[in-house]
């Protein structure tokens, strides 16, 4: 028995779905299974946010600018992403987790770790129930996910990348689905892989590794610990010394609420005046709003992001006491601190986002200042009949039926992609 076993051994799952976005565009568009597809903006800001395996063939993998990928694929079908249709698909999938044990600890839409110790006896063991995992996730959804297997979360998550299907330059070859790293084998899978492996390694790291020699996780294991820790700092040479002898004890917290909502947008102009950007920020607010109240929320905090032309980012948030969930309460919150940005120097991106979100109280203040936090929970309160109203029409006749006048004309809804514009 190695230093990686834990004193309760734990069976931890990590489950990855597969190219989820395309997957899902692909479960829509059936002609499009096979090509190189990528989902992302195929503008001149273009981002790719995900890609088929037979993009991958080329080179194209996600956060790569959309012009590069063009270059290595010129084939390439772009498709603009719908996100809100893929965080619906995941609260699927996520469902499909809980059947197998509450303990699901969310990291992305398409992506968990689930402590299965306790289902063992329904499922078997962690291969099986990593299975199972997959014959239902494919049941409800017609998606695929590939499965890792460990006793803890840092080993079932490279185990997950081990089970995950790959892109050659031959074609795609199929993974092993469910990939587990067995008990008391764990320094003998984690020891061959390259250092940049481990989480915390990024690429500056990876050059003061690299100026050790140290090149794989087995060589970081054997190296003098103190001198690791002067070099890279305390807390970053424990941890990364930690994780080269498989330990993380870290329990797999389950939360299944939001942290935040939130949409943004990047646009195919720089913005240059603060009555386009507040029309903008309508049609953000509104996309938000509409997304608490589907959640049965309402925000104490609402922020503004902006990108500047030369991608400067800032973010100002605002708090107010009561939680509000109607667009008119949150533009009205959100226009003084839009008022001072000075857009003259051309903003590409403008986002908004709710937090600290708990139910809605829907009350008149009266002895708020009328212009402040006040004004904002009043008209929070005189417009919930009328959003809910907007509500009901939506859902019987879709999210185009009715919205803000700075939507009129608009081809795209907010966050129908975060990944940049089309030029068309």
């Amino acid at each position: 028995m190695n230093d990686a076993v834990v004193a309760r051994r734990r069976t931890i799952l990590h489950v990855d779905m597969d190219m989820f976005f395309v997957a899902v565009e692909l479960r829509r568009n059936p002609d499009l299974v096979g090509k190189p597809v990528v989902v992302g903006g195929d503008g001149a800001r273009g981002v790719v946010a995900a890609a088929s395996y037979e993009a991958r063939r080329f080179g194209v993998f996600s956060a790569m600018p959309s012009v590069r990928a063009k270059r290595l694929c010129p084939h390439a079908v772009f498709l603009p992403g719908d996100h809100d249709l893929y965080s619906r698909v995941s609260d699927e999938v996520f469902e499909v987790f809980r059947t197998i044990t509450p303990l699901v600890e969310g990291l992305s839409l398409d992506e968990a770790f689930l402590d299965v110790t306790g289902a063992l006896r329904l499922f078997g063991d962690g291969v099986a129930t990593g299975h199972e995992v997959r014959r239902r996730v494919k049941q409800l959804t017609n998606l695929s996910c590939s499965v890792g297997v460990a006793s803890n979360k840092f080993l079932a998550k490279l185990a997950s990348v081990e089970a995950k299907p790959r892109a050659t330059r031959n074609g795609v070859e199929p993974g092993h689905e469910v990939f587990e790293v067995k008990p008391n084998h764990e320094l003998e899978f984690l020891h061959p892989l390259p250092v940049e492996s481990l989480w915390g390694v990024g690429p500056v790291t990876l050059e003061k590794l690299s100026a050790l020699s140290i090149k794989t996780v087995g060589d970081l294991a054997t190296f003098n610990a103190r001198v690791l820790v002067n070099v890279l700092g305390d807390a970053l040479g424990r941890h990364l010394h930690e994780l080269a002898h498989g330990r993380d004890d870290r329990e797999v917290e389950p939360d299944r609420e939001a942290k935040s909502i939130g949409h943004e947008e990047t646009f195919s102009e720089d913005i240059k005046d603060l009555d386009t950007a507040h029309d903008q920020v309508v049609r953000l607010a509104d996309a938000v709003a509409a997304r608490c109240r589907n959640s049965g929320v309402g925000a104490r905090t609402i922020s503004l992001k902006v990108k500047f032309a030369d991608f400067k980012l800032i973010t100002r948030s605002v708090s107010v006491e009561s939680p509000v969930s109607t667009a008119q309460a949150m533009v009205h919150l959100i226009e003084p601190l839009l008022a001072r940005i000075d857009f003259t120097a051309g903003v590409r991106l403008l986002g908004v986002s709710a937090r600290s979100l708990s139910e809605p109280e829907l009350q008149m203040s009266l002895f708020d200042d009328a212009t402040g936090e006040g004004a904002a929970n009043d008209l929070d309160a005189a417009w919930s009949t009328t959003t809910r109203a907007i509500d009901d029409i939506r859902e019987k006749f879709g999210d185009s039926a009715i919205k803000p006048v700075s939507s009129l004309g608009k081809k795209r809804q907010p966050g129908s992609s975060k990944w940049g514009p089309s030029d068309i």
